[in-house]
């Protein structure tokens, strides 16, 4: 009987991503709560630069993390990126050379998250900034209607990094008759723009899960930056969208949430994938 390909882990992930070998991940997609002002609980860290440390910081210098004390974070960004910092550390660690970061985020949080990646993984390793465009929702009367979210991708290794150009969905032209028939039918690669719905109320992918995201995304990130059998992770699994797209796909994944519903939510959609208690 064949191992399962799937592992889904109840808990807070930050010890659970620490337990995992070095470099043995080759795509992280992931989705962290955006911070909308929610109470969350966390542990604060305290860092000391030491050459043996267990972190890497701004130009490769080494530091030392250790729990400073418990307590909840709400709407102030200092916090929230304090309770990212050590988890995309950890990330990093975790990623094989030819592996890659897709990091979905909203308008409000993304520019701060991307400062702090580029110390953690080096302005260099700063691949693409994806926009996800979408039309449904309210229509604010005195702003612009905010319907798109960023994904953030960084690569661990500039030169080495997976991008199967060959297996990624093609679009439509815009205009296909300047294109050549041969072209037109073809279609053309996306680019940094994803024009896609999300999840409607009464779509066969529903889950209920709040928060749940399209497999279509995350079928077309899995399919450019990860191989077939390889590793994905998605630390804040929420409706286990990454798990049911890499399962399609013949990857093997690992995903983690500390949330009782999104792990029911899991169970059901997973069912083949093993489940335990951090």
């Amino acid at each position: 009987m064949a191992p399962p390909r799937g592992r889904i882990v109840e808990g807070d992930n930050l010890p659970v991503l620490r337990s995992q070998p070095a470099e043995s991940v080759q795509l992280v997609y992931t989705d962290p709560p955006f911070n909308t002002g929610n109470v969350r609980t966390y542990q604060r860290l305290r860092t000391t630069q030491a050459h043996d440390g267990d972190r890497t910081g701004f130009g490769g210098r080494r530091y030392r993390s250790e729990p400073a004390s418990t307590h909840s974070y709400a709407d102030a960004f200092e916090e929230y990126l304090d309770f990212l910092a050590p988890r995309l550390s950890e990330i990093w660690r975790l990623l094989r050379p030819d592996g890659a970061l897709y990091l979905h985020l909203d308008a409000r949080e993304v520019h701060y998250v991307k400062v702090l990646l580029d110390n953690i993984f080096g302005r260099d390793c700063f691949l693409n900034e994806i926009i996800w465009a979408y039309d449904f929702g309210g229509r604010p009367k005195r702003r612009w209607p905010a319907k798109h979210d960023n994904i953030l991708v960084y690569v661990k290794d500039r030169e080495r990094y997976v991008f199967n150009r060959e297996d990624i969905d093609r679009i439509p032209y815009l205009a296909p008759g300047l294109v050549g028939k041969e072209k037109a039918e073809r279609g053309k690669l996306p680019t940094d723009v994803w024009w896609h719905t999300i999840v409607g109320t009464n779509a066969r992918e529903r889950t209920g899960y709040p928060t749940q995201k399209p497999i279509a995304l995350a079928e077309r990130i899995i399919r450019a930056s990860s191989d077939p059998g390889e590793l994905v992770l998605d630390p804040f699994a929420g409706s286990g969208t990454v798990g049911a797209a890499a399962e399609q796909l013949d990857r093997r994944y690992l995903l983690m949430d500390s949330n009782p519903e999104a792990i029911a939510v899991m169970r059901e959609r997973l069912p083949q994938a093993t489940v335990s208690r951090q």
